[in-house]
């Protein structure tokens, strides 16, 4: 994951940040309000970091985020060289706390994300 003091123009620095987490965050967590600048819309992201993995939850308030809105915070909080991914979790194992929130993560413990042959993904 990007240092995320690279963000700190969008940082949530407000009182219901701190009381939610204790802090505003450093350079792996933090609440930011990032502006799509091509749908227009403001992205409440959350970053965290624990467990192993890096976590990012994108939402807005009316409906979920689409693809160029994750691609684009994908972007901006992980490094070019590092894969990302969204996981559809089997249905007993799934929990949805907000309906308007899609999330990313990625392993930081040092092991890499199994990718299927380029030509695949294209």
């Amino acid at each position: 994951m990007r240092n995320l003091h690279e963000l700190d123009a969008y940082r949530r620095c407000t009182p219901d940040v701190f009381e939610a987490f204790g802090n505003v965050g450093d350079e792996t967590c933090g609440v930011f309000d990032l502006p799509h600048p091509k749908t227009g819309v403001t992205l409440k992201v959350i970053a965290s970091c624990g467990a192993g993995w890096d976590h990012v939850s994108v939402s807005l308030p009316n409906r979920c985020p689409n693809w160029l809105e994750m691609e684009f915070v994908k972007r901006r909080l992980f490094n070019p060289d590092e894969s990302a991914m969204q996981l559809h979790v089997p249905l007993r194992a799934h929990i949805s706390v907000a309906h308007t929130c899609l999330h990313i993560w990625r392993p930081n413990d040092g092991r890499e994300i199994p990718l299927p042959p380029a030509w695949t993904v294209a």
